[in-house]
């Protein structure tokens, strides 16, 4: 599944980060790392963007963006 498919509350482990060069980049230096978990916390009234949490912080990301980002999901016990 991508990032963008999972629900706001919802986790997922990032599996693999997509994209062009240059966009694959700019997220790996956001953090958006393969094994890092990311939870959804909102979503703009328009749906996009999407407001994540990671590493200790929060980063809004569009949803074109986000489609590339591969997770698996991840539940707790």
């Amino acid at each position: 599944m991508n990032l963008r498919e999972l629900k706001v509350g919802g986790s997922g482990r990032v599996m693999e980060v997509g994209g062009e060069k240059a966009l694959r980049r700019r997220l790996l230096e956001m953090g958006i790392t393969p094994r890092t978990v990311i939870t959804v916390k909102k979503v703009a009234p328009m749906g996009d963007p999407i407001e994540l949490y990671l590493r200790g912080y929060v980063l809004s990301l569009r949803l074109d963006d986000a489609e590339r980002i591969t997770v698996e999901e991840v539940t707790d016990g």
